[in-house]
């Protein structure tokens, strides 16, 4: 279960201008939206929301509007950096429910040290986060996947993983990691003949 952090935001409004004014006083334009609420524009506070960006993992975050008593519980959708500066400059904030399924990008974590590894292969890691569907209860921080067992010349693919309490919406042939053969160059061959 992930953990749920809290953010502290407050109504803004809607436009471009008012979005730079914002920005200029160090908030981060938003938007919360979801099933059964019409988008509130919101802005937090860039130091405030650099701690949800941070924390490693996915979470659940309880969302409170300065002045208003409701808090919201979400997840985060979509964050827009500057291309320059890497400063955030937009996010999404999609409203979850307990009865009804999230979709959400997961970071994977590897554990152990492949068999093929050992013996002088080389693991490349292709995929860093997948693509769930899950109850908002059941959401993972991250995604474990043992990857002790592999050989040189094996792949871990999206189909061979299975959880019980979520579903994995990326494609089945999808390649994970894999151990490759390390490679041998021009040189190291001449003189392994001579």
């Amino acid at each position: 279960m992930a953990e749920t952090l809290s953010l502290t935001v407050q109504r803004r409004p809607s436009g471009r201008a008012a979005a730079r004014a914002l920005r200029r006083q160090g908030f981060v334009p938003g938007i919360l939206y979801g099933s059964g609420i019409t988008p509130i524009p919101i802005a937090a506070r860039l130091h405030g929301l650099r701690a949800v960006l941070t924390s490693r993992g996915t979470h659940v975050i309880r969302l409170s509007i300065e002045g208003e008593a409701q808090t919201y519980e979400c997840v985060l959708k979509d964050t827009a950096f500057d291309p320059v500066t890497d400063v955030p400059i937009h996010f999404d904030l999609q409203l979850v429910t307990a009865n009804r399924p999230v979709e959400v990008e997961v970071p994977v974590v590897l554990t152990g040290t492949p068999v093929g590894v050992t013996k002088g292969g080389i693991l490349e890691h292709f995929i860093h986060a997948l693509r769930i569907e899950c109850l908002p209860k059941d959401l993972p921080e991250h995604i474990p996947i043992d990857i002790s067992g592999l050989e040189i010349g094996q792949s871990l693919h999206v189909r061979d993983l299975s959880f019980p309490t979520f579903r994995i919406l990326e494609h089945p042939d999808t390649v994970i990691v894999t151990v490759v053969a390390p490679k041998v160059s021009a040189e190291e061959t001449a003189e392994g003949a001579g």
